[in-house]
C-alpha cells in the first residue's frame, strides 16, 4: 500500500478491490464457502490518516461518510486498530480518520480495504513490525478479503481468502465501476446462491496485454452474480449499460455485488463511457479509474 507522510500524519490509500472472476468451488463444515478468485485494485481509493494522540479516536467524512453512522465499536478500522495493539502489547492510541469515498455494503471491499489501511498506517506511526504469520492471523480475523487488501497488489485467492498466489503483473487498462446505490448484504447472496459448486478456474498463465487478460476472464465468471440479480434486480440493468457501453471489452459483477465494473483498453476510455452513462444514469455511482499494476501506483489524497 502506498502511504505518504506530513507533519506527524500518515496517509494510506484504500483502493477498490474487485473480483476479476469468482469462482465459488466448496463450503467447509463452519459454513464458510471456499472460493477462487482473481483480485485487483481500482485506482480510486477511500483513505485512511493517522496521528499520535492520547487515545484512539476515529472520525469519518467523505461522499459515504454518513453511511457508516459514527465511529461505533463494530467499525473495522477500529477493531483493525485495537487488534494490532493487542497483538504487538501495546495502548491503542491514535488519532484515526476515514474519507470515504467508497459506496458502503458494494462488493468492492470497502472496509476491508480500510481495515488492511489503518494496519499499514499504523505499523508505520507506532514503528512495529508485527512477525508476518501474526499479521496475517490479525488481518484474516478482521475479515475474508483484509490479507488481500494489506498485500495490495493483484493475486489469484482461494480457500476463505488466507490462500494467497501473487501473479504476474497486470497489462494496463481502464476500468469503470458503477453502483447503483442499492447495498447488497454479503450473507444474503451467498445463502441464495443455488446449484453446485463450481470448479476452479483455470491456470491463468502469464497476461501481458490486455487482450490475453480478457481471453483469460472469458473462460471464468462470477458465480454469485445470478443470485445477486434476483436480490437486487438493478444489477442486470448496471451489467447491460456496462457492455453497451462504447469500448467495453468485459463487463462483470464484483464480489457479492452491487458494483459492477467495465474494463477498457485505457482510462481514457473509461472517462468517455462515464460521462455517457451518467447522462444517462445521474442516480448511480460511476468511478472510471485505472486497474492497478500495484498499489505502488496509487497516491493517496
Amino acid at each position: 500500500m502506498s502511504a505518504t507522510t506530513s507533519i506527524g500524519t500518515i496517509a494510506v490509500a484504500a483502493p477498490a478491490k474487485l473480483n476479476l472472476f469468482l469462482h465459488v468451488v466448496g463450503r467447509r463444515a463452519d459454513g464458510y464457502h471456499l472460493l477462487d478468485s482473481l483480485i485487483a485494485f481500482g485506482s480510486v481509493h477511500d483513505t485512511v490518516r493517522v496521528a499520535m494522540a492520547g487515545a484512539l479516536t476515529l472520525t469519518i467524512d467523505g461522499p459515504f461518510g454518513a453511511a457508516l453512522g459514527d465511529s461505533s465499536d463494530d467499525n473495522l478500522v477500529l477493531k483493525a486498530a485495537r487488534g494490532l495493539a493487542e497483538a504487538s502489547g501495546r495502548p491503542p492510541h491514535a488519532a484515526i480518520s476515514l474519507t470515504k469515498r467508497l459506496p458502503v455494503a458494494s462488493g468492492i471491499g470497502g472496509g476491508s480495504a480500510d481495515a488492511a489501511a489503518a494496519l499499514s498506517a499504523l505499523m508505520r506511526l507506532w514503528r512495529l513490525e508485527l512477525e508476518p504469520a501474526a499479521l496475517a492471523r490479525l488481518a484474516l480475523s478482521l475479515g475474508a478479503d483484509v490479507p488481500i487488501c494489506l498485500r495490495g497488489a493483484a493475486a489469484r485467492v482461494s480457500g476463505i481468502g488466507e490462500m494467497i498466489e501473487p501473479i504476474a503483473r497486470l497489462p494496463e487498462a481502464g476500468l469503470l465501476l458503477v453502483n447503483p446505490l442499492v447495498p447488497v448484504a454479503t450473507a444474503a447472496v451467498f445463502k441464495s446462491r443455488q446449484g453446485a459448486f463450481s470448479a476452479p478456474a483455470p491456470a491463468l498463465g502469464t497476461l501481458p496485454t490486455l487482450e490475453a487478460l480478457g481471453k483469460a476472464l472469458g473462460a471464468t465468471r462470477n458465480d454469485l452474480e445470478p443470485a445477486a440479480k434476483q436480490l437486487a434486480p438493478v444489477i442486470g440493468d448496471v451489467l447491460d449499460a456496462l457492455a453497451r457501453a462504447e469500448g467495453c471489452r468485459l463487463a462483470r459483477m464484483s464480489g457479492s455485488g452491487a458494483t459492477c465494473f467495465g474494463l477498457f483498453a485505457d482510462e481514457a476510455s473509461a472517462h468517455r463511457a462515464a460521462l455517457s452513462l451518467a447522462r444517462a444514469r445521474p442516480d448511480w455511482w460511476h468511478a472510471p479509474c485505472r486497474l492497478l499494476a500495484s498499489t505502488v501506483d496509487l497516491r493517496p489524497a
